[in-house]
């Protein structure tokens, strides 16, 4: 029996016949006949193109996401600041409102 290898394309070479399927100059088996890869998978590589790209501008603008864990740290540092500051005000003023 003859074992046939797989091919193993780099990640630019996919990228590459992605694209040029989304361009839309070319059918998807005319690319695939080009680049010796079968049409299905150019297809695929298309898809997955079609499908990532929206991540490629996500998060750009506006505001960045709150890590929670980090929230209540720089929550509570922050009363802590303010607790001191009054304090301080306190003494210097003369007041005593405990």
């Amino acid at each position: 029996m003859s074992e046939k290898k797989r091919k193993v394309h780099s990640p630019e070479f996919k990228a590459k016949v992605g694209l040029e399927a989304l361009k839309g100059v070319k059918t998807i088996n005319e690319i695939g006949q080009e680049h010796g890869v079968h049409p299905v998978q150019v297809g695929q590589w298309k898809r997955a193109i079609q499908e990532e790209a929206k991540q490629l501008f996500e998060g750009k603008r506006g505001p960045k996401p709150v890590v929670e864990h980090q929230q209540p740290e720089h929550l509570y540092s922050e009363i802590g600041k303010l607790k001191m500051e009054l304090d301080w005000l306190k003494k210097k003023s003369g007041l005593s409102l405990s």
